[in-house]
């Protein structure tokens, strides 16, 4: 979706061990059959050299690339690659494989960014739990992370922005309460 270039995009997937063999699998297919024109162009050359770059950084350090095309399914992201904690803003995706819930809340807090995350269960509230432990400004169960509406409050967590906006959030943050009177007739004073 817009080429990864929207700070929403999911820019890290974190799975069990238990399921990751099939997910990547599946995830790469999908990737690899989706044609150039529906991921969309990068902004410009720059951009598209700094995917490369940090595509190139994770494969030099044991990561294996999953998906071919536009796309890109980065396999077995670790804590030593710049696209582990690089925002790369581009179609690209690294997959994190952890061994459990804690070792996935983990992964998912270290990081210097927080605007939006999901988590993905069959059980709504067990997702709920992990939700609220994940530093995030946004965290949706079972939803997608690039997810907006309206009248809710939309801002992040640590580098990932300033403030609210949204929502009666977002008119208290860009606001400033005043009182102002005009006197209809001269006051009168008991003194």
């Amino acid at each position: 979706m817009n080429a990864g270039q929207i700070c929403m995009s999911t820019e890290r997937i974190i799975v069990v061990d238990a399921i990751a063999d099939e997910f990547a699998r599946k995830l790469a297919e999908k990737a690899s059959g989706m044609p150039s024109a529906a991921v969309g162009p990068q902004f410009d050359e720059a951009a598209e050299s700094k995917v490369q770059s940090l595509i190139d950084d994770a494969l030099a350090k044991g990561a294996r690339q999953l998906s071919s095309g536009a796309a890109k399914v980065i396999d077995s992201v670790t804590a030593t690659m710049s696209l582990y904690r690089d925002e790369s803003f581009g179609p690209v995706v690294g997959i994190t494989r952890v061994a459990d819930e804690e070792e996935a809340i983990r992964v998912a807090n270290d990081s210097e960014y927080g605007l939006s995350a999901s988590v993905f269960t069959r059980d709504a509230a067990r997702g709920l739990g992990v939700a609220r432990r994940i530093r995030s400004g946004i965290c949706h169960v079972n939803g997608p992370t690039v997810q907006d509406e309206p009248q809710m409050p939309f801002g992040g967590l640590g580098a990932s922005g300033y403030g609210r906006f949204g929502g009666k959030a977002g008119i208290e943050a860009f606001t400033e309460l005043r009182w102002i009177t005009i006197a209809g007739e001269p006051g009168h004073y008991p003194i």
